[in-house]
C-alpha cells in the first residue's frame, strides 16, 4: 500500500510501518475545488483577524477554544468558562488537572511559535511542545519529551496488542521514520501546503511517537505547519472544532489510511475541515468588530465618554471572567466605583453573573463568550 504496510513482529501481533511521505504518490484532480476552496477560507480568516483593533488580544480566544477543543478531544471534560475562570484565579477542584491540562495545550502553542523563528520544525522542537503539553498534567508520567521506548497501541480500555484497534510502529522505527518526516516538511514541496498538512498529521499520529499527548501534539503540528508556509500569520485556526464535531469520522479517516490505503479520503476530510473552520473563523472575527464597535456605542451613549467603562470594555476582551476585585484593578479606581461600573455593565446587558451568590460574584462578558461557544464536553 502507498501509506505503509503491516509487519508480524516477533511478539505475534502487527504494527503498521508508515510509508516515506516523500515516496508518496498522490493525485491532486479530485481536490482542486475544495483545495481552493480551503485556500480561499484562510486567506479571508487571516485578513479579517489582521484588521481586528488588537489582533494579538482577540486571537487569545481564537487559541483557547482550539485548546478546550483539542483536550476535549483526548477526553478532558472542562469548557471554556471553566478555562476563563481558572484563568481568572478560581478553579473549581474537580477541574483543576483538566483544565491544567488545557493551560499546558496552549503553553504548547506559545512555545512553538516562539521557537519557529529560532528552529524549523523539527524533532526537537516537537519534543518541547510534548514536554510542555504534559507537564505537571495527568500524563507527566509518561516521558514527557521522550520519544517511546516501548511499543503502545490504539484501543477499548483493556484491550492487548492482538485485539488493538491500530498498532503503531515498534520504537526502533519511531526516530527513522520521524527523521522522514521532518525532511518532508521542510524540504518535499511537491504538493501544496494544506495537502501536505494533511498528509503530516495522518503520518505523525500513524507513527505515534510518545506514550501520550500524540494527538494534541499532531494537530498543533498542522497550525505550525500553516503560520511556517505564511499561509497564518497567526494560529487563528480551530480545527479541533470539526474534528471533535465529527470524532467517529476523524478517527474513522484515518484508520482507513491503515486500512484501505484511503489517503485520498483522509486528505478530503481534512481539507473539508479547514474550509469549514476557517469560514467560521472569519465570521467570528468580523461578528467581534462589530460587537466592540456596538458596546462603544452603547457605553458612549448611556454612560457617556466615561474613561473607566471604555478601559473595562478592553480589559474584558482579554479577560472575560471578572470578580469586581479584577475590575477595580483594571479602571485604578475605588471599590465602591469598581462595584457601581460592573452594576452598570450588568443593567447594559454587557455582564451577566454567573455564580447566583450574594457574596464572591463572578462576571461573564457573556455576548463575547457566545461568539466562541461554552464548548461543554
Amino acid at each position: 500500500m502507498r501509506a505503509g504496510h503491516f509487519e508480524k513482529q516477533s511478539q505475534g501481533f502487527e504494527a503498521f510501518i508508515p510509508a516515506q511521505l516523500d515516496e508518496l504518490e498522490l493525485r491532486l484532480e479530485p481536490f482542486i475545488a475544495l483545495l481552493s476552496d480551503a485556500d480561499r477560507a484562510l486567506a479571508r480568516l487571516d485578513a479579517a483577524t489582521e484588521f481586528l483593533p488588537n489582533p494579538a488580544l482577540f486571537v487569545k480566544m481564537y487559541i483557547r477554544k482550539e485548546a478546550v477543543l483539542s483536550a476535549q478531544i483526548e477526553g478532558t471534560q472542562a469548557s471554556m468558562n471553566d478555562l476563563i475562570d481558572h484563568q481568572a484565579g478560581a478553579t473549581p477542584s474537580e477541574m483543576r488537572d483538566d483544565v491544567q491540562e488545557i493551560e499546558n495545550y496552549i503553553d504548547g502553542i506559545d512555545y512553538g511559535l516562539e521557537k519557529l523563528g529560532e528552529l524549523p520544525i523539527c524533532a526537537r522542537l516537537i519534543r518541547g511542545i510534548h514536554r510542555r503539553i504534559l507537564r505537571g498534567a495527568r500524563g507527566e508520567n509518561r516521558a514527557p519529551g521522550q520519544f517511546r521506548k516501548i511499543q503502545n497501541w490504539i484501543g477499548p480500555p483493556g484491550c492487548t496488542r492482538e485485539e488493538a484497534t491500530y498498532v503503531p510502529p515498534p520504537p526502533g522505527r519511531v526516530a527513522k521514520l520521524l527523521a522522514d518526516l521532518e525532511r518532508f516538511i521542510n524540504e518535499d514541496e511537491r504538493f501544496p501546503v494544506l495537502i501536505r498538512a494533511a498528509l503530516v498529521h495522518q503520518q505523525f499520529e500513524s507513527i505515534h511517537p510518545f506514550l501520550d499527548g500524540n494527538g494534541r501534539v499532531g494537530r498543533l503540528l498542522v497550525t505550525l505547519m500553516l503560520i511556517d508556509a505564511g499561509f497564518l500569520q497567526r494560529p487563528t485556526l480551530y480545527l479541533s472544532d470539526f474534528f471533535k464535531r465529527h470524532r467517529q469520522d476523524y478517527y474513522r479517516a484515518l484508520q482507513c489510511v491503515h486500512d484501505e490505503d484511503d489517503l485520498e479520503g483522509w486528505v478530503e476530510f481534512f481539507l473539508r475541515g479547514v474550509r469549514e473552520v476557517a469560514r467560521h473563523g472569519d465570521t467570528t472575527a468580523r461578528e467581534i468588530q462589530q460587537l466592540r464597535q456596538n458596546h462603544r456605542e452603547l457605553i458612549a451613549g448611556e454612560l457617556g465618554n466615561l474613561p473607566t467603562a471604555h478601559a473595562l470594555l478592553e480589559a474584558l476582551f482579554d479577560q472575560p471572567s471578572v470578580t469586581v476585585r479584577h475590575v477595580e484593578q483594571h479602571i485604578d479606581r475605588s471599590y465602591t466605583a469598581a462595584n457601581q461600573l460592573v452594576a452598570q455593565f450588568e443593567a447594559l446587558g454587557i455582564l451577566a453573573e454567573v455564580t447566583g451568590q450574594r457574596r464572591n460574584r463572578r462576571y461573564h462578558y457573556k455576548p463575547y463568550l457566545d461568539l466562541f461557544g461554552e464548548l461543554r464536553p
